[in-house]
């Protein structure tokens, strides 16, 4: 692949994440069904220069592995999952669930993504919080990947 095929693809997925995290928002404060908020984004413009296939398997993941991934955030967290912003909330579910099912995407890579959705659409600070769970986490899930940096 070459380095622009590759950014083309890293692109493609940060505008997978990004609209995957508006779609998480959406089934956390509606409670539609995730697949007919997959038929609803099909319109989305957003998703012209997204990784479909990726928009697609996060939605579904993170909705179907919802109480493992709270389950995974909640010792790491100083109140529970329901407290959080919601936006701050639809972000961490999502990179928990990258982090512990995309074991090929570096965790660092994970966190800083998550970072900056948290920074563009969550509460003045809650990238830092954001950014402490995650790193609890990242640390937790991919030790041996963690201890070689």
């Amino acid at each position: 692949m070459t380095s622009n095929d590759q950014r083309r693809q890293s692109h493609a997925r940060r505008q997978a994440r990004r609209v995957a995290m508006q779609a998480l928002y959406q089934w956390q404060l509606t409670g539609y069904h995730p697949k007919d908020i997959l038929l609803q984004y099909r319109e989305d413009p957003e998703l012209e220069k997204a990784d479909l296939e990726y928009f697609r398997e996060l939605l579904l993941g993170v909705t179907e592995q919802v109480d493992d991934l709270d389950e995974l955030l909640t010792p790491l967290m100083d109140r529970s999952v329901a407290e959080l912003d919601p936006v701050e909330r639809a972000i961490l579910r999502l990179a928990t669930y990258e982090l512990k099912s995309r074991i090929e995407i570096p965790y660092r890579v994970v966190i800083n993504e998550a970072v900056e959705l948290t920074k563009k659409f969550g509460a003045t600070d809650g990238h830092k919080y954001v950014n402490g769970v995650l790193d609890k986490l990242g640390r937790q899930l991919r030790a041996v990947e963690a201890s070689a940096n």
